[in-house]
């Protein structure tokens, strides 16, 4: 055991609150964890971290591994980036060093004339290029391309033997109507100069979800290719790769194929599939504060806007999906707290029984090891309100700038309320 957990031990039996406990200047290493959900869920997380900013953390990253050398010593600063599906992109741009300003800027003119009129980014220019929908949405012109749907349906008579579901998955052989090749285009293109994790300013870990397996992957700065039975962590992809593959959404956005070493094409697709919040990367990686932003709520009834069965099945459908992620993200979390809860009773109770603290020591790191729980790491979430009910209802790929203004400040809003909790 060493001498940080047992402070951590300590301060668990004698702090009542545990927001009073986490002194964030105090934190050397931290991570920014962001989840997925389409633009909506980017333009929450850039507001997430307008809210940090004005707090005082500074983002840490560059093209060059010398670029994070400026940020040593300095207190609030990001070092390490984990993201998912929209939280990638995200976590693309700061690791490379763009600042905030930038990627609002490429956002907000990324709808309309002006991906047209700046498609071009001169060398003194700080902005990025826009991006617009024709860099999230690009049609999927593969063997399972939907224009090749009808034709097969027309070419020979389905079979109707196993069922309506069986008929279904013989006439709608589609992987995707859309492909992230162009988002892979443009990382490479305009955000990511040497498209390699082991060359940035910053940590950058990428998660995606192998399709013909049931593990996640973690795209990163490896030293080599690690493989345990759930997840894989893999070295040899790009960074735009990663980002195409993690961002891949399906049914709407087809797999992502990647070559490993020995050139086999692996397609992966959402990085949310297997978890929601990946914290345990930032935590693997010796973080000791992990600050998760995710824009995943469920809609709670207000009488404003009625109930949710009468505005249909895209909506409906996003609720059932969003109940499904948010009971993920909370058993995550209540996980967390638990451990932490019966560590500071079990102290707690063997105190009381004056039972020698070498015991207590020898059953905390017992208790530590069979539950995967490490003290050391605090965590803080953000995430919209429940009662944000126009949250929920904002769509989650416009570019529209004044929806994508309304969701920032939603970002801004969420973070700081969950700021004020902490001395900072």
């Amino acid at each position: 055991m060493t001498t940080l957990d047992t402070r951590v031990f300590l301060a668990l039996s004698s702090h009542r609150g545990y927001s009073d406990f986490v002194k964030l200047s105090e934190k050397k290493r931290i991570a920014l964890v962001l989840s997925g959900g389409g633009v909506k869920a980017a333009a929450f997380h850039i507001g997430a971290c307008l809210a940090l900013r004005e707090k005082g953390f500074k983002f840490a990253g560059g093209s060059d591994p010398k670029d994070g050398l400026e940020f040593e010593g300095k207190e609030l600063t990001f070092r390490v980036y984990v993201g998912s599906s929209a939280g990638s992109v995200v976590a693309t741009f700061l690791a490379n060093g763009h600042s905030l300003d930038a990627i609002i800027d490429a956002f907000t003119r990324g709808a309309g004339l002006a991906a047209l009129t700046r498609a071009k980014k001169s060398s003194d220019d700080p902005y990025l290029k826009p991006i617009g929908y024709r860099d999230i949405f690009a049609l999927n012109f593969g063997a399972g391309h939907p224009t090749r749907l009808l034709p097969r349906i027309f070419r020979r008579k389905v079979s109707v033997s196993g069922g309506l579901e069986a008929s279904l998955k013989e006439a709608f052989k589609i992987n995707g109507i859309f492909s992230t090749r162009n988002m892979e285009k443009y990382m490479r293109t305009h955000v990511c100069p040497g498209n390699d994790f082991k060359k940035l300013g910053a940590e950058l870990y990428i998660v995606a979800t192998q399709l013909n397996h049931s593990r996640k992957v973690v795209f990163g700065p490896y030293p080599e290719t690690l493989k345990t039975r759930e997840i894989q962590f893999v070295d040899y992809a790009k960074i735009s790769e990663a980002v195409a593959a993690s961002a891949a959404l399906p049914p709407f956005f087809a797999p992502y194929g990647i070559r490993d070493p020995k050139g086999r094409e692996i397609f992966y697709f959402d990085g949310e599939i297997r978890d929601t919040l990946s914290t345990h990367v930032a935590a693997d990686q010796g973080c000791d504060l992990v600050i998760a932003s995710y824009s995943i709520q469920p809609y709670h009834y207000v009488e404003e806007m009625g109930s949710l069965h009468e505005y249909g099945m895209p909506l409906i459908f996003n609720q059932a999906l969003y109940q499904v992620v948010q009971r993920k993200i909370e058993t995550h979390i209540k996980h967390q707290h638990d451990v932490r809860a019966m560590i500071k009773a079990m102290q707690g109770y063997m105190r009381e029984k004056q039972i020698g603290e070498e015991h207590i020591s020898k059953l905390t790191e017992i208790l530590i090891e069979r539950t995967h729980f490490n003290p050391a790491v605090d965590y803080i979430y953000i995430h919209p309100q429940p009662q944000d009910y126009e949250f929920f209802f904002y769509d989650h790929f416009s570019l529209n700038t004044k929806v994508l203004g309304n969701i920032v400040k939603t970002g801004f809003k969420s973070a700081m309320n969950t700021l004020r909790a902490y001395n900072i």
